[in-house]
């Protein structure tokens, strides 16, 4: 097997405390990234990829989804909100069952008495003895023992403990660390497991196929389970009324795991309680579909544990279970149950208002599968001392400490695509921008941080990374770059300037910085007449592109100048203005402060707010007015329609979120209205359609009606649903438009600059670029700046914004 590594700063064990240390980062955790992506990283994106298309699918074909899903985050949100209640209900259920339940505080405590209950009930076992004469216990897979690190716990106790489901089981045998919260072992791949169970095991035949594999793994494991004095589970879902324990598998193990030994103890952490058995039917619906595209598991399995029911006897195999009715013989009277309910930080949590929203989390892993820096590096990368993936941060920061969550938060780019993937609809991007606004401030400042309070235009403190402080303040960067082009740019190319850049901001000097333009957008649009040229414009555009004017394009603009727009890209915002124009609708483009998209992504949270509050008030004259806010950069629009609600009032966010649009999207409600696209530039250039809508006369070789257009959407618009737009737009004006499956170009703003994550950025895009390259086409667009950026890189050709191929080419 190949070596691994653990993160920086984390023991081998993955469940030391990390101390998040900048001055260790970016040399240790480029190298540590880059390990992963050599040894793990193939299987992972192989698993993943697998378990993310078969969830698409499976969602697709579910009625009503989102009434599920809201469904199952609404049983959830009442769970929590009753948790005392719930914890009180539970344990007279399965204490009237005969059973016990023990609340634990924390990982010793639940540990302790675990083993208690273990060597209580191995002195008095019925069970077969273990060729170690140790007291012996078989598990199924469970994240929350994980957590206490019960294993380690047991064996020091002297306890034998045995996994049971395979993959953990791999892992047990490899002394190696779960990689995903539902497959542990989706890193190794067959050769590799293979290979462990030839040395380990040394069988008269080598391993060669999976089907061998499991079956030594299954009678290896199923002579354990038969000797077992405690069988260990987790559980999916408790539900309180009933004391029933739901286990959700795809091997059966857990369930042996309960039955086969005389002694059950199920662990699970408080926030698993729901309340009734009615309330389980959405989780059971949804967990398979959203963990690995399966309608359903192989096993749903609920236990409201008798301990009356007979025990299971492996000497007389040919005699019905129960059929001795004599107690002591049959060993009915000498079953237990234990529930363990493990707090760990999760009171604190639920008391938390920006954790709280963790405790929905159902593990089921779909928020990893679907995230490109997680298919990159998988959970040994992405992940803390336990949990991984996106909804990890949360839980690290809830049951291990903010340090855990800072070893890693920095891998998700916020791109929001875990959102419409979660089951229980938790914004796991605000969890991990509210952690890492939390380290941030937890950083001690540096000697030389008072230079820096007030002479920036954030509202943070000393002590904040440089680099995210000058990424987050990106705006003011722009601006003077801009003011000082072509200077600048020179500059920024020079190799002192990029040594400098790479030791003090952590910018990879492999990567191309952005040239400034010396006049920004703003600028041409006061110098080509402003509001009032653009209204003449507009007036000849609506005489040419509207047969029959509406009052539905009778329509007013203000055109949002994002950072990139104004002051980089500028031909993307001209283009946006003659694309409205000619199609009728008068434009201005104010100068409007950045909209803290920025400081959000580097975890700036107070100046994000300031921000959004800056937004509004210079929008909201122009809200009143009645005209419409167009977005070219959706991560700009993603703010506004998303997290603005977190910082405006009710009423504010609810106007700018209903009256701001992305442009292919404006231009699209437009055309839908009667606007002419023949007014634009088409495909076949001078305003003709490729083909008549009818017939076939231009096919393409893929009988498309149209030229063939590579179109790779950003991954916040597709979260927004707003690919289908311009994809429509694509095709009303000549194009056949292949839009990529691959949802994340790797750039991710800032992401792709840093030093520490450059080589994961490249991964994630080179995927993108190769499936762009199978599109056989020149012509390639892109809908987001770094998208952009990232594909021109790639590719080494210009990649548009599409309303710039869709503008007409007439006129400044």
């Amino acid at each position: 097997m190949a070596e691994r590594s653990h993160a920086p700063g984390q023991s081998e064990g993955g469940g030391g405390t990390a101390s998040h240390t900048p001055s260790h980062s970016r040399a240790e955790t480029a190298a540590h990234l880059r390990h992963l992506l050599e040894t793990e990283g193939d299987a992972i994106h192989a698993h993943t990829s697998v378990s993310n298309l078969q969830r698409h699918e499976v969602f697709d074909e579910t009625d009503d989804l989102d009434a599920l899903r809201s469904e199952a985050r609404a049983v959830k949100e009442d769970a929590i909100d009753r948790l005392p209640d719930l914890i009180e209900t539970v344990r007279e259920a399965v204490e009237a069952n005969g059973g016990t339940v023990y609340v634990a505080e924390n990982a010793a405590d639940a540990n302790a008495y675990v083993a208690d209950v273990v060597d209580d009930r191995a002195a008095t076992s019925t069970a077969a003895e273990s060729a170690s004469d140790r007291p012996s216990v078989v598990k199924s897979k469970s994240m929350t023992t994980e957590e206490l690190e019960l294993n380690d716990a047991l064996e020091s106790e002297g306890i034998e403990v045995t996994e049971t489901d395979l993959g953990e089981w791999v892992l047990q045998v490899a002394d190696d660390t779960p990689s995903h919260i539902v497959g542990p072992a989706m890193h190794l791949t067959r050769e590799e497991i293979a290979d462990l169970f030839t040395e380990q095991f040394d069988p008269d035949e080598e391993f060669e196929t999976a089907e061998e594999l499991t079956r030594f793994a299954r009678d290896h494991l199923g002579e354990r389970i038969r000797e077992a004095d405690v069988g260990i589970t987790g559980a999916n879902f408790v539900v309180a009324e009933s004391g029933t324990i739901t286990l959700v598998t795809n091997e059966g193990n857990a369930r042996k795991c309960a039955v086969t030994p005389d002694t059950h103890v199920a662990i699970a952490g408080v926030e698993k309680l729901i309340p009734s058995i009615r309330d389980l039917e959405p989780f059971v619906d949804l967990i398979a579909k959203s963990a690995t595209g399966q309608e359903i598991s192989q096993y749903v399995t609920m236990l409201s544990p008798p301990t009356e029911s007979p025990t299971l006897t492996f000497d007389e195999p040919d005699e019905p279970i129960g059929a001795n009715t004599d107690a002591e013989a049959n060993g009915s009277t000498d079953r237990e149950f234990h529930l363990v309910l493990l707090d760990n930080g999760r009171t604190e949590m639920r008391e938390d208002d920006q954790l709280r929203e963790t405790l929905y989390c159902i593990r089921c892993g779909a928020c990893s599968n679907s995230c490109s820096n997680f298919q990159a590096v998988g959970g040994h990368g992405f992940g803390g001392e336990t949990y991984s993936g996106g909804i990890a941060t949360g839980w690290e920061a809830g049951v291990h400490g903010q340090d855990s969550a800072a070893e890693f938060n920095d891998l998700c780019t916020g791109c929001t695509r875990c959102v419409d993937a979660c089951p229980v609809k938790i914004d796991i991007p605000w969890i991990n921008t509210v952690v890492r606004d939390r380290v941030n401030r937890d950083v001690e400042p540096a000697a030389y941080d008072f230079l820096v309070d007030g002479l920036t235009p954030d509202e943070e403190s000393g002590g904040l990374d440089l680099g995210k402080r000058f990424f987050g303040n990106i705006a003011t960067v722009a601006k003077l770059g801009s003011a000082t082009a072509p200077v600048s740019n020179w500059l920024g190319e020079t190799a002192p300037v990029r040594s400098l850049l790479e030791r003090t901001l952590g910018i990879d000097q492999r990567r191309a910085l952005p040239s400034f333009e010396r006049h920004s957008l703003v600028d041409w649009f006061d110098a080509r007449g402003g509001e009032g040229e653009s209204k003449r414009r507009a007036a000849a555009g609506r005489r040419e592109s509207h047969d029959e004017p509406t009052d539905a394009l009778d329509r007013d603009v203000v055109l949002y100048p994002d950072v990139y727009t104004n002051y980089v890209d500028t031909d993307r915002g001209k283009a946006a203005v003659r694309t409205l124009e000619a199609l009728g609708v008068p434009v201005s483009v104010p100068d409007l402060p950045e909209s803290g998209r920025a400081p959000l992504s580097q975890g700036m949270v107070a100046t994000a707010d300031t921000q959004a509050s800056k937004v509004y008030a210079a929008l909201a004259e122009d809200l009143d007015a009645g005209r419409d806010v167009v977005v070219i950069e959706p991560s700009d629009l993603a703010a506004f329609q998303r997290e603005y609600e977190r910082f405006l009032p009710e009423r504010s966010f609810e106007r700018l979120r209903d009256n701001s649009y992305e442009i292919c999207e404006f231009i699209f409600g437009l055309l839908e209205n009667g606007a002419d696209p023949a007014a634009l530039s088409t495909a076949g250039g001078d305003g003709a359609r490729i083909g008549d809508g009818n017939g076939n006369e231009n096919e393409n070789e893929n009988g498309d009606n149209g030229q063939p257009i590579a179109y790779h959407s950003h991954c916040q618009q597709r979260t927004l649903d707003l690919e289908a737009p311009t994809v429509a737009v694509l095709e009303r004006c000549g194009y056949a438009p292949r839009t990529s499956t691959v949802e994340c170009c790797g750039m991710a703003g800032s992401f792709g600059y840093k030093r520490e994550y450059y080589e994961v950025s490249m991964d994630v895009g080179d995927r993108l670029a190769s499936e762009i390259e199978q599109a056989s086409t020149d012509l390639v667009v892109a809908s987001g700046t770094s998208c952009g950026d990232q594909l021109e890189t790639l590719l080494d050709r210009t990649v548009p914004h599409p309303v710039e191929v869709l503008a007409p080419n007439a006129g400044p």
